[in-house]
């Protein structure tokens, strides 16, 4: 099948051939794949992706076999987001790349990790979301005629707005000021594959962050059904299994997010992906009551969970770690691999300990001291 038809088929607001904005460095087409396929291979393939293996999502990798890291949430988010484009008839691919590589830029020991990180930058910044873009555009380095992986603007225009339209452009300046020449509009909502790609991914922590908590006995099934939310979903039924208990509401707030986006489809008349983009709200949302579901499992897990003595104590450990490293490199430059002299030192520092996986930090660590 040449790959002209391959989204032929899909809504005529969804990202497609005819609105599909290009790449900074022009290339042929391909024979039989789309242009959102080539996306997510090269993301697939490139050493970002797979160093997500080794790194935390809330627990550290070697705190069990079946703890999620972050390549695991990655995937299933992925997976939560194709599900979710195939019954609004969007483009799966769009969302499948966007949902592999929105954590890219995520530093080991996962939040904890990246709030240390940025304490040392001083008056700089670090946010792993522009890290992620940070990657793509500049730092994977596979091609002998550009930096980056040269990504389709419409990848990169949905993972700039993983959190929605951009307010605040000075971040940009300091950590990756190359994107203001991509010529994207900051401003605007993203597609609707971009959105789906954002809430997949509060849909696949907030179940399977339950799941992981259950598993190191952090909270019981009890706890969880002192929500309100939990307890009218399975009608008080505390007998329930662990894994059905993930399944099913996984099940609920994915249906609820399709069947919610139809209707606001069809409230906002959309014909053009410029009807998307020129929304005045998002599209892609839950209904209010699921939302409101939402805010109080987050609220539940952030007490239950990630504010866990055991949790926090590993936290503390992990910014020690990161803040050591920081500074070492910075007191011995000329031990940091292969610096980039169009950076500052601080950010050649910065991107090589956020590269870093879980294990290779603490081998650092402990061969440092």
């Amino acid at each position: 099948m040449n790959n002209k038809y391959i989204y032929s088929n899909l809504a005529s607001f969804a990202s497609k051939d005819d609105n599909f904005l290009g790449r900074k460095y022009p290339c042929s087409p391909t024979l039989y794949r789309g242009e959102f396929q080539r996306d997510r291979d090269r993301v697939i393939h490139s050493n970002s992706f797979r160093r997500l293996k080794f790194k935390t999502q809330v627990f550290v990798y070697y705190e069990g076999d079946h703890f999620r890291t972050r390549l695991i949430h990655s995937l299933e988010v992925s997976q939560i987001a194709r599900s979710i484009a195939r019954a609004l008839n969007l483009n799966e691919d769009l969302c499948e790349v966007i949902s592999l590589a929105h954590d890219l830029g995520h530093t080991p020991f996962g939040h904890a990790g990246e709030l240390a990180l940025s304490n040392c930058m001083n008056s700089d910044c670090f946010d792993h979301n522009i890290q992620s873009l940070r990657i793509l555009i500049l730092l994977e380095d596979t091609y002998k005629e550009h930096k980056g992986l040269n990504l389709s603007i419409n990848c990169l225009d949905g993972l700039l707005k993983h959190n929605g339209p951009i307010t605040n452009q000075e971040l940009f300046s300091n950590q990756l000021p190359e994107i203001f020449n991509y010529n994207l509009n900051f401003k605007s909502l993203g597609s609707l594959e971009a959105q789906i790609s954002a809430l997949a991914d509060d849909i696949a922590y907030n179940c399977h962050d339950i799941d992981d908590g259950l598993r190191a006995n952090l909270f019981s099934i009890d706890n969880l059904f002192d929500l309100n939310f939990i307890n009218e979903l399975f009608e008080n039924n505390k007998n329930i299994q662990k894994d059905e208990i993930v399944r099913n509401l996984l099940n609920n707030l994915a249906t609820d997010l399709i069947e919610n986006s139809m209707n606001k489809i069809q409230i906002n008349k959309l014909k053009t992906i410029d009807d998307v983009y020129n929304a005045k709200e998002a599209i892609i949302n839950f209904s209010d009551k699921v939302q409101k579901g939402l805010n109080e499992i987050r609220n539940f897990l952030k007490v239950k969970m990630y504010n866990h003595n055991s949790v926090k104590k590993w936290n503390s450990k992990s910014e020690m770690i990161i803040e050591f490293l920081f500074n070492y490199f910075k007191k011995n430059y000329d031990k940091l691999p292969n610096p980039n002299s169009l950076f500052s030192k601080d950010r050649n520092i910065a991107d090589y300990i956020s590269g870093m996986t879980d294990k290779f930090a603490l081998n650092i660590y402990e061969n440092i001291n």
